[in-house]
């Protein structure tokens, strides 16, 4: 499992994983009324809920596929991932509607965790490894198309006019 031959970029998704479970047990933190003991919890099953949910949907050398399905969204819905890892902690989900955004949307990618508050808040980037291998030179396309709105990521929106 762990010897491959050649070494690509890590497949390992600690790092990201970790960043967006701290930034979300960080949230619950501030607010108080949680134990730290639901806190421990909640961190624990929302990495093993992130680390199952994305093994099949993590790909370093393109780190914009897959990028809405690794999305996680409260918007007037609580993600189902957040609200199980909450159910493990004995948090209910009306408990987290109240303790974090309404409106937040975490984006986990290799190499780079960003979120958003509000659905028109500017992207703040959580994590950010040294060394992103991008094909784009260095912008990661799935963003600006959220910003489009558009759900789904269409490779032909980049229109080059040539003179």
């Amino acid at each position: 499992h762990s010897h491959r031959h050649r070494r690509g970029p890590r497949a390992d998704m600690a790092p990201e994983i970790a960043a967006a479970v701290g930034f979300v047990s960080g949230l619950l933190r501030t607010r108080g009324c949680v134990s730290e003991q639901q806190l421990q919890v909640f961190s624990g099953a929302l990495r093993e809920a992130l680390t199952e949910h994305y093994r099949h949907h993590w790909f370093p050398e393109e780190p914009s596929k897959g990028s809405a399905y690794r999305c996680i969204r409260i918007n007037e819905r609580m993600d189902p991932l957040l609200s199980r890892a909450a159910g493990q902690g004995g948090l209910a989900v009306p408990q987290l509607f109240q303790l974090l955004p309404r409106q937040l949307t975490l984006w986990v990618d290799p190499f780079e965790v960003s979120y958003r508050i509000g659905e028109d808040g500017s992207i703040c980037v959580l994590y950010q490894a040294t060394k992103a291998p991008s094909p784009y030179g260095g912008v990661l396309t799935c963003k600006n198309q959220m910003m489009l709105g558009r759900s789904s990521p269409s490779k032909n929106y980049i229109v080059t006019v040539s003179s």
